[in-house]
């Protein structure tokens, strides 16, 4: 198997477990121990100085960084499927979504979750209530981001949502919560689901 995922069932690796059961490729888990502080070893530093998972190799190819990591799969294991075309009026829309998670609906629930006094005019990820109608106007057509069609920003945006609705830090407004039921009725995602879990169980790791 080419991929390996270097990963913890609690981090964001978690993730990147979805988007290979998308992608439907070959794939190898690599447990990294983050309790014994594995994911500061020299072996994953080389491969990411941040000493963070999720780590993605493919062949001679190094990823971090979970928006990126699903746009790579999705343009070399499924290009035309789960990611628009170049030259597809949909990329651009697809594009925008899948960096408007990690870089604006992160920080902004992190800012409001922590108190961050943050000038919205400065901030790159504005205000929190801004998020939130931006995100209902990204979704009000539905079902899926680009309408009908499902794509890897769909996996992008709506793990990082799952994840904050799950931990009851983003707002519960129904059509977020439609929205990650929908996600979650994907077979991939139940299959991803079971192996984080069977790795969690394996390891004896405990909510």
């Amino acid at each position: 198997m080419a991929i390996t995922l270097y990963h913890h069932p609690w981090t964001r690796a978690a993730r990147v477990v979805w988007m290979l059961e998308e992608v439907e490729v070959p794939y190898t888990l690599r447990f990294v121990d983050g309790y014994k502080g594995e994911q500061k070893s020299p072996e994953i530093l080389a491969l990411n100085p941040m000493g963070k998972v999720p780590v993605l190799t493919d062949g001679d190819t190094v990823l971090t960084e979970t928006a990126a990591i699903g746009l790579y799969l999705a343009d070399r294991y499924a290009l035309g499927k789960l990611a628009p075309l170049p030259d597809d009026p949909a990329r651009g829309p697809y594009l925008r979504w899948s960096f408007f998670g990690p870089s604006v609906l992160e920080p902004a629930v992190m800012a409001k979750v922590t108190g961050w006094n943050a000038n919205p005019g400065s901030a790159g990820w504005g205000t929190y209530e801004d998020t939130l109608r931006t995100l209902e106007h990204a979704l009000e057509k539905g079902p899926y981001l680009l309408g009908d069609r499902f794509s890897m920003a769909d996996v992008v945006l709506g793990s990082t949502m799952r994840f904050l609705l799950q931990f009851k830090i983003l707002d519960p407004l129904p059509l977020f919560l439609d929205y990650v039921g929908r996600l979650e009725q994907r077979p991939a995602l139940q299959r991803a689901d079971a192996k984080n879990a069977a790795v969690a169980n394996e390891h004896g790791i405990k909510d």
